[in-house]
Order: C-alpha cells, then sequence, then structure tokens
C-alpha cells in the first residue's frame, strides 16, 4: 500500500485557522479533502479546512516562499493545481509532497501565520489563499461512471426478496459485479432529484405495462471511489498497484426507481431506473488522510472461495478495507415546515464490503478497458447483518432476515414502514423528501474526520 501514517496525521496538530480545531468540524488539518472553485474567489482546486477553503496552488506558492516544499516547484507541479482536470495523474509521493507543505503552512506552529491574522480569517476577510466561503454546490469533474454491487450484505436481503432458494447467483462471490451508469447525470450535493417517469410491471400476466412516475423511489447509501492515474487501452491495472492509482473516496447516492427496475433489469440490467441522477458529495477525502483508518479485507467465511489470483494481494488482504462509518437521515417537507431536525433512519459501516477498492478498479481493467482520471466507481448499497445497518429503503422496510438461523425470507410486499417524528410513514420516498447521507472516520489515537454531506431533495415529477 503506497500510503503510510506520518506526521499529517498526528492528532494533536492544530491549525491557526480556528474552525479547524472544533473537535465536531469533519475538516480538521488532519483531513484536508478534495474540492473544486469554478468560479468567485479562485478557480481550481482547494482543500476544505474547518469552514474555509484553501486554494491550494496559491497555498503551495506561499510554501514554496516559506521553504517548504523546495521540490516542489521544482518539478513544476504547482500548475496542476490550478485545474481539476490536470492533476488526477499525479502519484501518491506527489500528493503527500503538497499534503506536507499545506499542513507546514496552515499548522498552528507555522510562521505563516504572521502573515495573516488568524482572526481576520475567522471574521470573514479573505487571505491571499484562505476562502471564507464554503462551497458545497461544486465537484471535481466525473469523467465515467461505474456502479459496483460489493456488499454481500445487500446482494443477499435483494436476492432473498425476489429468489428466496437462490439468494446469490453463482458468479458473485467469483466476480465484482457492476453496470456502466450515467457519467452526464452525476450531480452535486444540493441538486433538487425530479421523481423520474418510466414504464412499470403490468399488474397481470398478461396485462399492457403501467407508464408514469415512479411510486417506489428510493436512495442508495454508497461510497464512491475517483480514480486518479488511468491506464493505457489495452493494459490493466494490477491489484499490488490498484490503489497508486484512486484519488480518494466521496459520498454517493444512487437514487432508484425500484419499480421501473423490477420490470426493465432482465436482462441486461439496469436502465431507466437509475440513469437519471446520482447524487456526489463536493469533497474527495483523499487516500492519504485515509491512512490511519484502513482494515484488513471482509474476511470470507469459510466455504466462500477464495478470489482468483489477479484480485488477490498480501496488502489488500491485510489492508484493503476501509472502516468509514456511513449514515442516511431523512428530512421531509412537513419536518422542515415544523422547524425538526433531520432523523436518522439508518448506520452501517464500509469495512464490511465483499470486494475492496483496489479488486473493484482491477477487475474493471483486466480486459483492457482504458480508465481515465476523474473516473468514478459506485460501491454499491453499503449495507450490514442488522436491519438499522441497511443502505435503502427497499431492504429498511422489508421484514425479512437474510442472516437469522434459520433466515426468515418473506416477499418484498411485506413490508413494515419506518415512522418519522411527525408520524409520516415511509416504505419509499415521498415528494419533498430530503436524503441527507453522512459519513465520518474515527479510531482511537487518531482525529476524527469526515466527509461533509450529500443531499437532494425529491421533486414532483414533471407532465409529459
Amino acid at each position: 500500500m503506497p500510503y503510510e501514517i506520518d506526521e499529517t496525521h498526528d492528532p494533536n496538530l492544530e491549525s491557526w485557522v480556528e474552525s479547524a480545531n472544533d473537535p465536531a468540524t469533519d475538516f480538521p488539518i488532519q483531513n484536508l479533502p478534495l474540492c473544486c472553485q469554478l468560479d468567485g474567489s479562485f478557480a481550481g482546486v482547494g482543500v476544505r479546512l474547518g469552514d474555509h477553503v484553501v486554494s491550494l496552488a496559491d497555498c503551495l506558492v506561499e510554501a514554496e516562499n516559506h521553504g517548504f516544499n523546495s521540490k516542489f516547484d521544482s518539478v513544476g507541479l504547482t500548475d496542476p493545481f490550478r485545474a481539476a482536470t490536470q492533476f488526477w495523474s499525479l502519484t501518491p509521493g506527489q500528493r503527500m509532497m503538497a499534503r506536507r507543505a499545506v499542513v507546514a503552512m496552515l499548522n498552528a506552529d507555522s510562521p505563516a501565520r504572521d502573515d495573516i491574522s488568524a482572526n481576520s480569517i475567522e471574521e470573514g476577510q479573505v487571505g491571499p489563499y484562505i476562502h471564507p466561503e464554503p462551497f458545497d454546490d461544486e465537484m471535481l469533474k466525473v469523467g465515467d461512471y461505474t456502479d459496483f454491487y460489493a456488499s454481500v450484505f445487500h446482494a443477499t436481503n435483494v436476492g432473498s426478496m425476489f429468489r428466496p432458494d437462490n439468494p446469490l447467483l453463482p458468479n458473485y462471490k467469483h466476480v465484482p459485479i457492476a453496470y456502466h451508469g450515467r457519467a452526464s447525470t452525476v450531480v452535486p450535493s444540493g441538486t433538487d432529484i425530479v421523481r423520474p417517469i418510466g414504464q412499470q410491471a403490468p399488474t397481470e400476466d398478461g396485462g399492457s405495462p403501467g407508464f408514469g412516475p415512479s411510486k417506489l423511489f428510493d436512495y442508495e447509501l454508497e461510497v464512491g471511489v475517483v480514480v486518479g492515474r488511468g491506464n493505457e487501452l489495452g493494459t490493466h491495472i494490477p491489484i499490488e498497484e490498484a490503489e497508486d492509482h484512486i484519488l480518494g473516496l466521496c459520498l454517493l447516492n444512487d437514487w432508484s426507481a425500484r419499480d421501473l427496475q423490477k420490470w426493465e433489469y432482465q436482462p441486461l440490467g439496469p436502465f431507466l431506473a437509475k440513469n437519471f441522477a446520482t447524487t456526489v458529495s463536493p469533497y474527495i477525502v483523499t487516500m492519504e488522510a485515509l491512512a490511519p483508518f484502513r482494515t484488513p479485507a471482509y474476511e470470507r467465511p469459510a466455504g466462500d472461495p477464495r478470489p482468483l489470483p489477479y484480485l488477490t494481494s498480501d496488502a489488500n488482504t491485510a489492508h484493503g478495507g476501509v472502516d468509514i462509518t456511513l449514515e442516511v437521515h431523512i428530512f421531509s417537507k412537513q419536518m422542515r415546515s415544523k422547524g425538526m431536525d433531520p432523523v436518522r433512519i439508518s448506520k452501517g459501516t464500509f469495512k464490511d464490503m465483499y470486494w475492496t477498492i483496489a479488486q473493484m478498479l482491477t477487475h474493471h481493467s483486466v480486459n483492457g478497458c482504458a480508465m481515465q482520471p476523474g473516473d468514478l466507481l459506485g460501491s454499491g448499497t453499503v449495507s450490514g447483518k442488522a436491519r438499522d445497518s441497511r443502505g435503502c429503503l427497499l431492504e429498511l422496510t422489508w421484514d425479512g432476515d437474510s442472516f437469522s438461523d434459520p433466515p426468515v425470507l418473506v416477499p418484498g410486499t411485506q413490508r413494515t414502514p419506518i415512522r418519522l417524528p411527525t408520524g409520516e410513514e415511509r416504505k419509499f420516498l415521498a415528494d419533498g423528501d430530503e436524503v441527507i447521507l453522512k459519513g465520518y472516520c474515527e479510531r482511537e489515537g487518531f482525529r476524527r474526520i469526515g466527509f461533509g454531506e450529500c443531499r437532494g431533495i425529491v421533486r414532483p415529477a414533471r407532465q409529459i
């Protein structure tokens, strides 16, 4: 693994930008997630720090002036941080060099704090590279988009609803399953989501399909994997090198119309049920920042097949997992009108994924597929064994239990709705509902870091 724990992960580090020292912030100096500003105070790549955004290119120029990164300018690496399309292909070593320089500039003991009054920054005055207005409506440009199905708990639950005697198809434990999505409909957090329209299954055998707005509209709690360096067409990315090609992770909501999906998914998989919108959070938490929160890959039960050699490495087995706590919150229109807070409806963990991020990327490229800088891979719905860790309403309201002994498997139509504080009930999403995804990493001896939020409000279907 190319990512190591070093001085930038020191839990005692503080910044002279005071908002980064708030114990509740997702964005302490130990995090520094990437983001993009396309207009306004600066254009280019930045990092989020507390309540502020730091222009990477401008900060690194200042770091050079202070002697913190003499090697950085000598290899011509400040310009890539002025445009989101240029810095993807930097190596982990080059990105770590930039991270160390930024930490050196922004930590509480830095002589750079004398250049700008920390108080003036907190009072809203714009410094030469610190920008007080955080933005959450921009994102780094997405190239292609592929969505995986990497949680065995999610796959087993969904399979159990429709195939109780054979929940997992024979290939699931041998190959990371995925479908190719639409990059054109990947949207930033905060974008409204219009309820999709399409065909739905006939209500009786031999009948005609229905047509209209989706009645079974759902979210999917996922983690996005952002590709940094790509590979040439006809080559592949070996498992030992896969994480060297990953820039970082974000939150992802793969909105899903379950009634459209049920009718169209055979024989070629998802289409209109999924391609209308995918929401991503605006911040990419880098692999460097995630180094303290790595875990072993999911331990496969006895009797499960071992991955084929091209999907196996000692490093991936030992450190391929990432311990991210993931939450889903619902905020209905009625709750907003009453001044209530959003309510958490599920909580799970990313470390229980059956396939690792390295395995997903390696498998995607093994046939010679050219991965491009900025490509986005969705993990698939993140679900656990417990009912309250299920990552979508399709599972969360289902009354079956795939993992009890013996399993309790009931048809997918038997559901208990979730109940909101207003007394409203939900089996699937209603117009006006806002879905809020949150993620964070915690480990004793290290500073908690977060992913921010991934939000979207469901709006009524358009008229046809």
